[in-house]
């Protein structure tokens, strides 16, 4: 580990000139000689290289998807020139080419921050030897070589001797323990981000050899840092647990608000995403904006959890656009026209007096002459003449008449009638 450290030696006088930097600012608030100091210039140092590596995650993030992409492409190359092995390496570039992915893009931030890791190694092995490295000098030296981290001073390792850890004003029991505590929680935030990543942030519906890679590095990752994470001083175990969370941070929120295409994470997105436009009718975030953009762009090719997304949509009235907004649909904005001319004919009607109707008489009253409104007319029929008969009754009648209704009944017009013939027996 030595050696691999010394080859980074010219990123030593930066990195320690940051932490010296960090070191004055908490040393004025919990002293020079406190692990505290020190502790947090590490942690501030690793926070300040995530920083500057966030274009790269999200290159790596951009690779990563892209390559889960052309799994089932890579697949049917494999299988088509499994016997070639040229051959499929050729095709495999040409296919990496055509679609301007890169399988090193996804290592970017690992192989960015190694240089900065084992610099940081380099300067804490200086001051365990007691060497003076980049701009620490002599009593910057002395106070780094007296601050303990819980007991446990930042030069320390797990297996370093009993006389090494006395000449550093320790116990080797609390090196231990620190260290051994240390490294558990390195190597489980680490297993816990890989698990995240396989669990939740991966296309379910594509079963490629990607997936297998990645549940091996889901073991394998833990396991190689509690092997090498023995060997490392109690500094750069801090550097490392501390990028770790990092990194378990950076992946929880970006699994959150930008989950892979076809992911579990995906389905719990848009069904958040689907219960927040249909209260609020609108979509506010750019982010969510560029994917209801993807989304709307894929046509037929969406997969279960978008389909779904769009029909709950279409439910509630809304219709999602080309450019990422949320507008009301055709129908939904017809049936509001309809309901408001019908709200304002209602109002009109309710406005407008409505003209009284006659009551309705009764047949007594019809035949006794109405209402009381129309006794005065009774009364003037009552006085007329009795024997006065209507002036139909002086039309005289047609003749035959007034027969036809005895004729239609069986008996003839006039004289005896006609005996019944007798029926046969």
């Amino acid at each position: 580990m030595d050696t691999i450290a010394s080859l980074f030696s010219f990123i030593t006088w930066p990195v320690s000139w940051v932490i010296v930097q960090f070191h004055k600012v908490y040393g004025a608030i919990f002293g020079p000689d406190t692990g505290w100091a020190w502790g947090l210039s590490i942690v501030s140092l690793v926070i300040l290289i995530r920083i500057c590596l966030i274009p790269l995650f999200v290159k790596q993030i951009k690779a990563t998807r892209a390559m889960q992409t052309l799994q089932p492409e890579m697949k049917k190359i494999q299988e088509r020139y499994k016997n070639d092995r040229q051959r499929q390496s050729e095709e495999m570039m040409k296919l990496y080419k055509e679609s301007g992915t890169n399988p090193l893009s996804s290592c970017l931030p690992i192989l960015a921050q190694s240089p900065f890791f084992f610099a940081l190694y380099h300067v804490l092995s200086g001051i365990a030897s007691g060497k003076k490295i980049g701009v620490i000098d002599a009593d910057l030296l002395e106070s780094a070589r007296n601050a303990h981290i819980f007991g446990a001073p930042l030069a320390a390792k797990f297996f370093s001797s009993d006389s090494q850890v006395s000449a550093l004003h320790a116990s080797l029991t609390d090196v231990r323990v620190v260290t051994a505590i240390m490294i558990v929680l390195m190597s489980a935030s680490q297993f816990y981000t890989q698990r995240q990543l396989m669990t939740k942030n991966v296309d379910t519906t594509v079963k490629t050899p990607f997936m297998q890679q990645q549940k091996m590095l889901m073991y394998i990752f833990p396991v190689m840092f509690a092997v090498l994470g023995v060997n490392f001083p109690v500094g750069v175990l801090i550097y490392w647990l501390t990028t770790n969370v990092w990194t378990m941070g950076q992946q929880m929120y970006v699994i959150h608000n930008n989950p892979t295409p076809g992911s579990k994470a995906q389905a719990a997105y848009l069904e958040r995403l689907t219960k927040h436009v249909t209260h609020h009718g609108k979509i506010r975030r750019r982010s969510e904006k560029a994917i209801v953009k993807a989304i709307v762009a894929k046509g037929r090719d969406r997969n279960e959890f978008e389909r779904k997304f769009v029909n709950a949509l279409n439910k509630a009235g809304l219709a999602a656009q080309a450019d990422g907004t949320v507008t009301k649909s055709v129908a939904q904005a017809a049936a509001e026209t309809e309901e408001g001319a019908t709200a304002g004919t209602a109002t009109a009607t309710a406005t407008t007096p409505r003209r009284q109707q006659p009551k309705r008489q009764s047949k007594s009253q019809r035949q006794s002459g109405g209402t009381k409104a129309g006794d005065s007319l009774s009364l003037e029929k009552s006085d007329a003449p009795q024997d006065v008969k209507p002036a139909a009754a002086k039309q005289p009648q047609k003749p035959g008449s007034g027969t036809r209704s005895k004729a239609q009944s069986g008996q003839r017009k006039g004289g005896p009638q006609r005996p019944k013939s007798p029926s046969k027996k």
